[in-house]
């Protein structure tokens, strides 16, 4: 490769890299913890979905019965999402069709600016969470969980309360797009930029040399293993963020802004329409024993929606959408239209028949990104591709920095310099302590939910960050948020333990393997970093006469 060439893609991939690295950085973190968000679910509420998995009942009769007492039901669509692996349903329920029932619409009154997703609507529409395990509405916000908020966070979705504001799509998830979007950027920069050396590099890793060449090192064998696992993830990334934002002059171009009408053909709910017929129907109607019967049909599949159009007329319908396992198709989606009058199947394609077109893509760069065809294996090797991510852009910016600590280079510059990687290594690697922290606290909280959650992680975050600036030393940052992660990380199965009773061999033997997992993962991490934190103090006592990075830029001012 001509030195031109490798300067441009040098200097691209390198100041690409520095422009997104804080907020990538926290984007893998949390997306890595995120592939674990209903195991982190059952291990805050300290009620395992795998152990109970089978023997919970989902009563949709129970639940219309509810709204009955509330609402006409007459007339009305109400559609049950099953959510995946937790024992609820998100409900939401339109407006009546029927003419006499319209006209018993209550007037809408004002309402308190609320946050969450608790029961929400007009006053005779409804959109609420419901617990099938607890009979019950779930709030949103005080059923919080500390995975739904890592999860929220990889796509920088608390952003969206900070700056209201929407372009196209809110800020936070357009700002996660354009980071994505340059991430991808710096990916291919980086693959041609190494691309000569590519297979000597990968083998070389000098661990005990001085700390610059670790970090090259480093930054050069886990960016090639990982390459390919972050490339799918940008590419992945951009499209799921960017779906809203892109789709939006297709929309006006080829459905006259009708978005509705975009995301049926695009097979987003229930794509058929049912008229009216104003007429009440005259049988009865069992909506339960009609998902059993089609749940027992369906083998290795599982139910995603239950729809119901028309609710108490003559033309009244149900829609069962499922979707299979990932062992047995991976992008199988099927769906039963019965009409109640006459109990006729209208149409059914079984979840393990041949998927459409639209189908595959979807489900192919679904499945892509959040790693759920695999089982918990494959989580699990998504969770450390991750991680190692994330060790890819701290070594990165070291080997910015260390580049650009030189004595022909401007004080000011150097200054500057100094602290990017400043503010940016404390406030990165304060991720995983306070992240076990935040866990610890939720321990002795009753029923932490959304503004807790906000509360311990986020402050104490805030803190150790501006704690490690003032420190003004990279290298005690290194070892001290080490330390931390190894004690925190420690204490949290410990106390969970003496706190709830959640000792390994209790919840293996109930079963409860969600929560047994959370507690043996922070264990395996308390181990790793505190091997690391031992190394290090090894390696800074076996070369006394380094000058730490905080006394070159500490004599900045002197030279």
């Amino acid at each position: 490769m001509d030195n031109r060439k490798y300067n441009i893609y040098f200097n691209t991939h390198t100041v690409s890299g520095i422009i997104i690295c804080a907020i990538l950085y926290v984007m893998f973190f949390a997306g890595s913890f995120s592939f674990f968000r209903d195991d982190l679910a059952a291990w805050q509420k300290n009620e395992s979905y795998l152990s109970q998995k089978g023997l919970i009942t989902k009563d949709f009769n129970y639940v219309l019965d509810s709204l009955s007492r509330h609402h006409t039901l007459k007339g009305r669509d109400v559609d049950f999402t099953i959510q995946r692996n937790a024992p609820g349903a998100y409900v939401s329920m339109t407006a009546s069709h029927d003419p006499e029932v319209q006209k018993l619409k209550p007037k809408k009154k004002p309402e308190a600016k609320r946050g969450g997703r608790g029961r929400r609507g007009d006053g005779d529409s409804a959109f609420f969470t419901y617990d099938f395990s607890k009979k019950k509405e779930a709030d949103y916000a005080t059923s919080y969980t500390m995975g739904e908020f890592l999860y929220r966070l990889h796509f920088l979705a608390q952003l969206n309360q900070v700056f209201p504001f929407r372009l196209g799509v809110p800020f936070g998830y357009l700002l996660a797009g354009i980071v994505s979007f340059i991430f991808l950027f710096a990916l291919i920069t980086g693959l041609l930029l190494h691309w000569d050396k590519l297979v000597s590099n990968f083998f070389t890793f000098r661990p005990w040399t001085k700390w610059k060449t670790v970090w090259t090192d480093l930054h050069t064998v886990l960016g090639v293993i990982g390459f390919p696992y972050q490339l799918v993830f940008a590419l992945t990334g951009v499209i799921l963020i960017f779906n809203s934002f892109l789709i939006i002059p297709y929309t006006k171009l080829f459905y006259n802004g009708n978005e509705e009408k975009i995301y049926k053909d695009l097979n987003y709910g229930v794509k058929q329409e049912f008229p009216y017929a104003s007429k009440p129907l005259q049988s009865s109607f069992d909506i339960n024993q009609l998902v059993s019967q089609v749940q027992q049909k369906w083998e290795r599949s599982d139910v995603s929606l239950v729809a119901i159009r028309n609710y108490g007329d003559e033309n009244m319908y149900v829609v069962i959408q499922g979707k299979a396992h990932t062992d047995a198709q991976l992008n199988g989606q099927g769906e039963l239209i019965y009409r109640v009058r006459d109990q006729k199947v209208m149409a059914e394609h079984s979840p393990l028949d041949t998927p459409s077109y639209i189908d595959t893509v979807k489900g192919f760069i679904f499945h892509l990104h959040f790693g759920d065809y695999g089982g918990r294996p494959l989580r699990v090797i998504y969770f450390v591709l991750g991680i190692m991510g994330c060790l890819v852009i701290n070594s990165g910016v070291m080997i910015w920095l260390v580049a650009r600590d030189k004595k022909n280079i401007p004080v000011r510059k150097r200054a500057f310099n100094f602290w990017t990687a400043n503010v940016y290594i404390s406030s990165s690697l304060s991720m995983l302590p306070v992240t076990a922290f935040a866990m610890i606290a939720l321990l002795f909280l009753d029923k932490p939910g959304q503004p807790e959650i906000y509360h311990w992680y986020f402050y104490p975050w805030l803190v150790l960050s501006v704690y490690f600036l003032i420190r003004k030393d990279l290298d005690l940052v290194n070892r001290q948020s080490t330390f931390l992660a190894a004690v925190s990380c420690f204490l949290l199965p410990v106390l969970d333990g003496v706190v709830r009773g959640n000792w390994f061999w209790n919840t293996l033997n109930r079963q409860a393997y969600d929560i047994l997992f959370i507690d043996v993962l922070f264990l395996i991490l308390s181990l790793l970093s505190g091997v690391i934190w031992w190394k290090m103090e090894q390696k800074r006592r076996a070369e006394p006469s380094a000058v730490p990075i905080k006394e070159k830029v500490g004599q900045l001012g002197h030279a």
